[in-house]
Parts: C-alpha cells; sequence; structure tokens
C-alpha cells in the first residue's frame, strides 16, 4: 500500500479555509519541490518494499547464485558487454536478494556478467533487492533465462539437471515452470545433461545446435564402445582451437563413422577344398548369412559325394549342436 506523504496535512488542511491562501502561497517555489521530493521519496520506499527499487551496491559484497543458469561465459559476449557499459553505463539492473546465510551481503539470482563487469571496471553495480525464498529465486532465474533467445539449449538442459538435484517436488513441476517446457522437453535435457562432463566440458555452449541434435548425440554416447572414440575425439589436435558449434560437429561425425563402418558387411569369403588324394574339389562361399558349397570333379564323384551330404544333414547339424553346446560350456 502506498505510503501518505507524512507532510500532506501540515501543507494542506481543509478544516481551514481561511488559510487556503497561504497553503496555496506554500505550495509554490521551494515548498512544491519539497512536496514534490517527500512524494518521490514515499513512491520509492514503496518501491524497496516491494523489491523494485534500484540501489547501487559493491560488487565485492555480492555472492554467486546458489545455482547458476550457465556454466561458461563466452568471452567475446563478455569483452562486448563490458565495453557497452564502459561507454554507456548499465543500462539493465541485475537482481538480487538479501544473502540467506550471511548478513550484509546479497546473492545474485541474475546478472553475473554485469557483477563481474563491474568489478573489472572498479564500478559499482545497479541492481534491485528482493527478499525471496530458494524456490522463488530459481523460479525467478529460469523465467528470466526462457525470456532470452540466446541461451543455449545445453544450458538450458545443465541448468534443469541442478533443479532436477534440488529436489523441490516429486513431479518436477517447479523445473517444468521456471523453465516454461513441457515434460517431454524436460525428459531430453536430463537425459542430454547426463552426457559424460568431459565431454560437454569439451563441446562448450554450442549455441547453434538445438535440443533433437543434442539429444542425438547422447543416444550415440549410449553405446559403450562410443566412449573410447568420444575420448580420442576431442584430444585430437586442433579440437579445442575450433568454434563450439565445430566441435559438437566433429565429435557426430566421428562417431557416426564409426557406426556407418560397423554396419557396413564385410564382403563374402572365398576358399577352396581339396581332399588328400580325392578326385573332387570344392568352392566356398561365406558372409554373415550365407554358406554355399560348390562341388566339382571330373567324374561322378561330386554329384555321390553331395548325395550324401544331403541325407546325412540331419546328423551333421545334430553332431553341430552338440559340439557348440560343449564349447559354450568349456568357455
Amino acid at each position: 500500500m502506498a505510503r501518505k506523504n507524512p507532510f500532506a496535512n501540515i501543507l494542506v488542511d481543509n478544516d481551514r479555509p481561511a488559510e487556503r491562501s497561504v497553503v496555496e502561497y506554500a505550495a509554490k517555489g521551494a515548498s512544491r519541490s519539497l512536496l514534490s521530493t517527500l512524494d518521490e521519496m514515499a513512491a520509492r520506499a514503496d518501491k524497496f518494499a516491494a523489491g523494485e527499487a534500484i540501489v547501487e551496491l559493491e560488487p565485492e559484497i555480492i555472492d554467486v547464485s546458489f545455482v547458476r543458469d550457465r556454466r561458461a561465459d563466452n568471452e567475446q559476449e563478455f569483452k562486448e558487454l563490458l565495453e557497452a557499459i564502459r561507454e554507456n553505463g548499465q543500462n539493465s539492473p541485475i537482481l538480487v536478494r538479501p544473502h540467506p546465510k550471511n548478513a550484509g551481503r546479497y546473492m545474485v539470482v541474475f546478472g553475473h556478467r554485469r557483477v563481474q563487469v563491474a568489478n573489472a571496471l572498479g564500478r559499482k553495480v545497479r541492481a534491485v533487492v528482493k527478499e525471496m525464498e530458494d524456490r522463488e529465486h530459481v523460479l525467478t532465474l529460469g523465467q528470466e533465462n526462457s525470456a532470452r533467445a540466446n541461451v543455449p539449449f545445453i544450458e538450458r538442459a545443465l541448468f534443469a539437471a541442478d533443479l532436477a538435484r534440488l529436489r523441490y517436488d516429486e513431479d518436477n513441476a517447479t523445473i517444468l515452470k521456471a523453465l516454461s517446457i513441457d515434460r517431454t522437453t524436460l525428459s531430453k535435457m536430463l537425459s542430454v545433461a547426463s552426457l559424460p562432463a568431459q565431454v560437454l566440458e569439451a563441446i562448450g555452449e554450442a549455441k547453434g545446435v538445438g535440443r533433437d541434435r543434442w539429444y542425438e548425440l547422447k543416444l550415440l554416447m549410449d553405446k559403450p564402445s562410443n566412449h573410447n572414440i568420444a575420448s580420442e575425439a576431442i584430444k585430437e589436435d586442433g579440437f579445442a582451437a575450433l568454434p563450439s558449434d565445430s566441435r559438437f560437429d566433429l565429435l557426430m561425425r566421428r562417431l557416426k563413422s564409426a557406426v556407418s563402418k560397423k554396419r557396413t558387411p564385410s564382403g563374402p569369403q572365398k576358399r577352396s577344398w581339396t581332399p588328400t588324394g580325392g578326385a573332387l574339389s570344392a568352392d566356398i562361399t561365406a558372409d554373415a548369412k550365407r554358406f554355399t558349397l560348390a562341388i566339382k570333379a571330373k567324374n561322378s564323384e561330386a554329384r555321390a559325394f553331395g548325395d550324401y551330404l544331403s541325407e546325412n544333414l540331419d546328423r551333421l547339424y545334430e553332431a553341430f549342436q552338440r559340439d557348440s553346446t560343449q564349447q559354450r560350456k568349456e568357455a
């Protein structure tokens, strides 16, 4: 509720009409300026109580948020922000809350980079101070980031994973509300956030990579054999020097290439067989799903041997199964 100007009744009293001319005179010039100043101070007090007043704070008394929305700052963006604030000042205030554990200090809700810039420039930080609990803190931070179009998917996914570990509720309602997402998207975010930390760190923010491609990487990394391929890829010479999006693309190419090689069937294997002292021979062709035996002879022995094999296929197959079972037991 707006505060009433405490000096209004001194300067204006409708019950004393005889003095109205004096009051009207007093309300001009310096007195009118005083009224305006007092009204402004009352309005600012109301806003401060509601957490809307902009104050200036020393960066040294501001601590980082207990949950971060960004894992890595873009160096180029930081430099651009620093130059913009150096030239034009800090136009947008940050949001802080009184530190829940350390009296006289504050905790950033959002605006970490502006604190860093102010510290680098040796300036105070323009900030809105608002009392809030942890749950309101994460909701405010998440919703502020959801309103920005330049937050990389992986940063949002890692933020969601951090909130999930805090377990504000069993059904993740807080995360859904903070990030303005549905459960399908949250499921994919948490899945992607579970990628090996060294892979995520090596790739970086990859701003141009969206949800579906990150999820495709997660599916590829679900195969244990691909972990070694990924580890080798991120250690390649020149990998770290590539832009973040290019690092992601290179890793995907390595993993897909490995999958393609595994799926490419090897060509059929061919060999020949000739019995000792026999008058026939056989050409054998084998691949993953087919085995061909072609018997040749200059006389009728080829046909006779072929008939013999055909008549004894059941017995030969039973013997094959017994030997296979025995080998598995011994292994």
